[in-house]
């Protein structure tokens, strides 16, 4: 597999680990990286913050354990310099989500700049900064008031 492609693969894995309620996959993925969210000011780096952030954020439904979301990852740009054990990546998210309570709907998009270091065996995580750009009601996946988020 090419570089870009493993690259664009931890992207999709991300929404796929988070849309399965897998916080502590989701934590690992950024074990060695920084998260940081412009809207809420906040910077979350490595394992444990990073697990804390989504406990302390998403809100997931029995029996399953998920958020009923799909995180929609979309118009993503790698680049990569020959040779360099860096890359940067740029993409846009859309989060839809249906609870019994929530008809199926669009509740936040925005995009991803994500910063990734190739240690050698692989490529991982090394930033994800969150913008926000549209937000819906959010008041069913998160668990805190979404209206702060600016």
């Amino acid at each position: 597999m090419n570089d870009s492609r493993h690259i664009e693969n931890l992207i999709y894995h991300y929404a796929e680990l988070i849309d399965a309620g897998d916080l502590k996959g989701v934590a690992e993925l950024f074990r060695n990286a920084v998260i940081v969210s412009p809207a809420h000011n906040s910077r979350c780096t490595g394992y444990d913050e990073v697990l804390q952030m989504y406990q302390q954020s998403a809100r997931l439904y029995a029996p399953a354990g998920t958020p009923m979301t799909k995180h929609l990852t979309t118009n993503v740009i790698i680049e990569l310099e020959d040779g360099s054990s860096e890359a940067n990546a740029r993409s846009y998210y859309t989060v839809i989500q249906s609870t019994d309570s929530l008809p199926l709907q669009p509740i936040i998009s925005g995009r991803y700049h994500d910063r990734f270091v190739n240690t050698g065996s692989s490529w991982v995580f090394s930033v994800r900064e969150m913008h926000v750009d549209l937000i819906g009601d959010c008041s069913a996946h998160l668990l805190y008031d979404s209206s702060k988020i600016s």
